[in-house]
């Protein structure tokens, strides 16, 4: 039963924001019906405007790795707006970041704060292209870095609700340099740089593939990408902005022992509130302005509250190191959706990753995009509110990961995995 005041509420937004939202999956389209409006949230819980608790396993869609509202941000975050909430002069604060990130991540040498993931790859692209002299670029199908024009080429996350995982109003000439290969596959790289190796800036990837559900990289792939790109003087740019600092204190390029030329943070690294990060060697980095002729500026790059926010969050992620539990957490839920899957006679794929998590109605695994969309998306939403009616939030899109957080509690887990049970019971699946 929908509630007058939610009701109210989509009306309301729908007559003042472009589908009542602000980001397009905020509307539910990929899985239909009327969205949920947040009242608060604590912890693992998502309080909505109509009464429900509910357990999240979207958190923001990856930064909340701590929880909602961990006393140790929201303190800073109180303490630093009381100081200033913006100067747009240079703080302590901002270097500490920087020296924190170089520090968890070696192969940034240098770091330009932002205030967006977006910006961080937007940046990460023009820096590759103004530091080779080059202009094209290799991406993957479903990976997304973004919204600029030149990456909304086959794109992931809410793009791949678009029929053609692209977006109306890029011309042609803005994704004219951009080349696509299918992730895990070597051969179509190999393929492309034939024709196109030296016109090429730079191949940016997204070490593990998090907004296509989640597609882990082959043994071999990742660092295929780095023997090629350092043999045709090309960059390699690892998109970490879902990756770090979600698997291990520093990005998945540190647990698989790849470094790249550049890399992307956001997420994490701000803890909920805008932020963005680019970083890398040193003498591509220093290509920025002012020491550099490639620009990138903004007024609130290393804005004083989202730095506070996170460095608060990085600092009690370096000290309690929950990585080791959190990853066991996950394992757990998600073995036990496997059972259960298996108990009721449905095909799923769910794979996982430290504390990420998909899910694929499949028998088959998932190596790319092609096998994401070959997998039967549509039974998605049924699942999704099925769960929502018995208070669990996954991500309302099946190309979205799901994440758990240090406040998600064994407890907590085994009352989803009730109302998994009970979900896979009301879809009425038979043993195929």
């Amino acid at each position: 039963m929908i509630n007058p005041n939610q009701t109210t509420l989509q009306s309301r937004a729908e007559q003042a924001m472009p589908g009542g939202v602000n980001s397009p999956v905020r509307a539910f389209r990929s899985v239909g019906g009327s969205p949920i409006y947040a009242k608060r949230a604590r912890g693992p819980y998502l309080e909505t405007t109509d009464g429900r608790k509910l357990i999240d396993y979207c958190m923001s869609f990856g930064p909340l790795i701590l929880g909602h509202a961990h006393p140790s941000m929201t303190e800073a975050v109180q303490q630093a707006v009381l100081r200033g909430s913006s100067y747009a002069v240079t703080t302590e604060a901002e270097i500490e970041m920087a020296e924190l990130l170089k520090q968890a991540i070696p192969s940034m040498e240098r770091v330009r704060m932002m205030s967006s993931g977006t910006e961080a790859c937007m940046t990460g692209i023009r820096v590759a292209r103004g530091f080779t002299g080059r202009a094209k670029i290799l991406k993957f199908s479903g990976c997304y870095h973004g919204h600029a024009d030149c990456m909304l080429v086959k794109a992931g996350s809410g793009v791949a609700g678009i029929a053609a995982a692209s977006s109306a109003g890029v011309p042609e000439g803005c994704t004219a340099d951009t080349l696509v290969a299918r992730y895990n596959h070597l051969e179509d790289v190999d393929a492309l740089l034939a024709e196109h190796a030296a016109d090429l800036a730079a191949i940016v990837v997204e070490p593990v593939a998090a907004n296509a559900g989640l597609i882990l990289p082959e043994p071999g792939f990742l660092q295929g990408l780095r023997e090629r790109t350092s043999n045709i003087g090309a960059l390699l740019i690892f998109d970490e902005v879902i990756n770090g600092f979600r698997f291990t204190f520093g990005g998945y390029q540190d647990v698989v022992g790849i470094k790249p030329d550049l890399t992307c943070l956001g997420k994490v690294i701000g803890g909920g509130l805008p932020v963005g990060a680019l970083g890398g060697r040193a003498e591509v980095m220093e290509r920025l302005a002012p020491l550099g002729d490639v620009y990138q500026g903004g007024t609130l790059s290393g804005n004083p509250v989202s730095v506070a926010a996170g460095l608060a969050g990085l600092r009690w992620l370096q000290t309690n190191q929950p990585y080791p539990e959190l990853e066991s957490n996950t394992r757990y839920l998600v073995e036990g959706i496997r059972a259960l899957a298996e108990r009721h006679g449905v095909s799923l794929q769910v794979p996982t990753l430290g504390s990420l998590f998909a899910v694929f109605f499949t028998a088959s695994p998932i190596r790319d995009f092609d096998d994401v969309l070959a997998s039967q998306t549509d039974r998605f939403a049924p699942l999704f509110h099925q769960l929502l009616a018995r208070g669990i939030y996954l991500p309302p899109s099946a190309f979205e990961v799901g994440f758990l957080s240090i406040a998600h509690t064994r407890d907590l887990l085994d009352t989803t995995l009730t109302a998994w049970d009970q979900a896979l019971q009301a879809l009425g699946e038979t043993p195929s």
